[in-house]
């Protein structure tokens, strides 16, 4: 059994991972568009091909996007490759105390290297003074 993509909820998935609200499109698409109509955009299973372009390029997303997205279908995929149970989970790889000495290690650098160029610029102005 061959499932329709459904154009017009594809729109409106893309709208909202994007953060562009209704009101938005609608201005971006014309002065002959307005927050309802984009609603009862949004609710079509097909939109008319010049329409899904002009959307496209306000969206900045390929026409094949919304013409062929199909979520079922991506969380099949999704979910067939990831079944592992750490879902979610954040893994530090370092060690925290290495990482405040590493940091502490830099900071006496850079102190070392500003000490050295203050030195080098009183030399100079040692020398400028002596000149005079």
């Amino acid at each position: 059994m061959e499932q329709k993509i459904h154009q017009g909820r594809n729109v409106k998935r893309f709208r909202e991972m994007l953060g562009i609200k209704q009101e938005a499109l609608a201005l971006d698409l014309g002065d002959d568009w307005n927050q309802k109509k984009i609603s009862l955009l949004e609710q079509k299973e097909t939109i008319e091909d010049t329409l899904l372009q002009k959307i496209s390029e306000v969206l900045k997303i390929p026409v094949e996007a919304f013409q062929n997205f199909d979520e079922e279908q991506a969380i099949n995929i999704i979910a067939s490759n990831f079944h592992d149970n750490a879902t979610g989970v954040i893994v530090n790889n370092y060690n925290p105390i290495d990482k405040i000495i590493q940091l502490h290690e830099e900071k006496i650098a850079l102190y070392e290297r500003m000490l050295k160029e203050k030195d080098d610029m009183m030399t100079r102005l040692e020398e400028l003074i002596k000149r005079k």
